[in-house]
């Protein structure tokens, strides 16, 4: 029998609005989270807001302020680079992997997913955009049995997400990102895992690239 899914609660929905809304750049490192404005914004409790923030803190979306209350993070550059680091190490391992294993079944929903994000992207919906990225990544590691790294990965989604939401602002990223993850399976069905290592790698070295060009431009 399918799965019945639980119905999300009050406190979930706003705290998927709340990252939503960091990892999307509608509210930008340093600004201030205003209780008050939160809970007129969002329609709940100011004891739920207070929880998301906390939440949010656990995740390094937020940070606290001594007698200010709390802001948006900000990214430095060295964290910026470990980032993309580990997700060369894990996403590049992952897609080596799942190159292997991927049924043509695996490979037709990979190419499915692959097309979801290049419409959604082109239509300038990024929120879906991103959820559809990380429906893609996440059947790659999953059809490469890659779980513990992709535990890793979900620890870091929501900063992961912030990060290509900052390099889809770049010109050209919405159309060059799709065609390389579109590179990427093609070599998967193909069964040559080192293309898709090399395409994966320089996949992520361009986003690592643009995130940081993007970062100094908005300090100056």
């Amino acid at each position: 029998m399918q799965k019945v899914e639980r119905p999300k609660t009050l406190k979930e929905n706003a705290l998927e609005s709340l990252r939503e809304a960091i990892t999307n750049n509608l509210l930008k490192p340093g600004d201030r989270l205003v209780e008050r404005t939160l809970c007129e914004s969002m329609g709940v409790s100011r004891t739920i807001v207070r929880e998301c923030i906390r939440h949010l803190e656990s995740e390094r979306l937020v940070v606290g302020v001594p007698n200010s209350g709390f802001i948006v993070a900000s990214i430095s550059n060295a964290e910026v680079k470990e980032i993309y680091e580990i997700r060369t190490l894990l996403e590049c391992s992952a897609v080596k992997a799942c190159s292997q294993k991927a049924t043509p079944e695996i490979i037709k929903k990979l190419y499915l997913l692959h097309d979801d994000i290049a419409n959604y992207l082109l239509n300038n919906d990024v929120k879906t955009g991103l959820k559809m990225t990380k429906d893609f990544y996440e059947l790659i590691f999953k059809t490469a049995e890659k779980h513990v790294s992709w535990d890793l990965v979900e620890q870091l989604n929501s900063r992961i997400s912030r990060l290509r939401a900052l390099t889809l602002s770049s010109t050209g990223r919405k159309t060059s990102g799709p065609k390389d993850l579109f590179d990427i399976v093609k070599a998967m069905e193909e069964k040559n895992a080192e293309k898709a290592g090399e395409i994966c790698i320089r996949h992520l070295q361009e986003a690592y690239d643009i995130a940081m060009q993007t970062e100094k431009g908005a300090e100056k």
